[in-house]
């Protein structure tokens, strides 16, 4: 499976294992907390597979940023917390981090020959 997938199955998971965490309540709705940490368990075997060929630091980028920027959209939405102007324009520009990471990185495999010469 491409990294890139494995890297987007690992944030999902992150999102939701995140948001049934706030859920939880301090794990006082223990069925929540155990949904929490089953999906951070599987969000770190899909993160493990996505480093063997995305760099760490721009998988780890990926993966923060837009589990930051998704769990504040869900913040806002679902549980009910305010966001100012200047929180949602970092927000954007964490967007931007993101995409500009993307679509400056290469996987090893695209890189061998360059390495190699």
């Amino acid at each position: 499976m491409n990294a890139w997938i494995y890297l987007a199955i690992a944030i999902g998971f992150e999102i939701v294992g995140t948001s049934l965490l706030k859920a939880s309540n301090g794990f006082d709705r223990i069925w929540y907390g155990l949904g929490s940490i089953a999906c951070y368990w599987i969000c770190f075997i899909a993160l493990s597979y996505a480093f063997k060929s995305i760099p760490i630091g721009v998988a780890y980028a990926v993966w923060s940023g837009v589990g930051i920027a998704a769990i504040a959209v869900i913040g806002w939405f679902v549980f009910k917390q305010n966001m100012s102007a200047l929180q949602i324009g970092f927000m954007l520009m964490i967007l931007v981090g993101v995409i500009g990471l993307n679509l400056t990185t290469h996987s090893p495999t695209e890189n061998s020959s360059e390495e190699t010469a």
